[in-house]
């Protein structure tokens, strides 16, 4: 009896779950408002000033810290639309930094396109690990990667 309730939900449930799975895929740049696609490289002075300035503003006002990025190095790209063409574009990096204390972090970021002031420009997303302490991010910032 088990089993047979077990098939008729299945066959119930299976049509929405295939509906569900099977919606068109419309690239961002075909769009009603288009994106194009255009993002800074990794290693952009812009963005690494963005998440420096960020850092430094994040560290004072949420955990009362002094500490600051000093350097970074070996910024590279880890992927670029990982997820597909018809979500927001987005660039994703990592880099090592080097902090106030002296300590050599790992950092995780991504550009995204229209994730900036009021959706005019790019904007970032990023996570220090071992500095991410509400673990917003996920152990050693997992979820900041793609």
């Amino acid at each position: 009896m088990k089993s047979f309730l077990f098939a008729c939900s299945l066959l119930i449930l299976c049509p929405c779950m295939i509906a569900a799975q099977t919606r068109p895929l419309v690239p961002a740049e075909s769009r009603a408002v288009p994106y194009d696609g255009v993002l800074p490289a990794c290693d952009a002075s812009s963005v690494l000033g963005e998440i420096e300035s960020n850092f430094k503003s994040r560290e004072k006002s949420y955990w009362d810290s002094d500490l600051v990025i000093l350097s970074f190095q070996n910024m590279q790209e880890i992927g670029y639309r990982p997820m597909g063409a018809d979500l927001v574009p987005r660039r994703y990096c990592r880099a090592s930094v080097v902090t106030s204390d002296q300590k050599i972090r790992d950092l995780s970021y991504s550009i995204g396109e229209r994730e900036g002031l009021i959706g005019f420009t790019w904007g970032t997303e990023w996570c220090v690990a071992g500095l991410d302490r509400n673990y917003a991010f996920g152990l050693e910032c997992r979820s900041a990667r793609p």
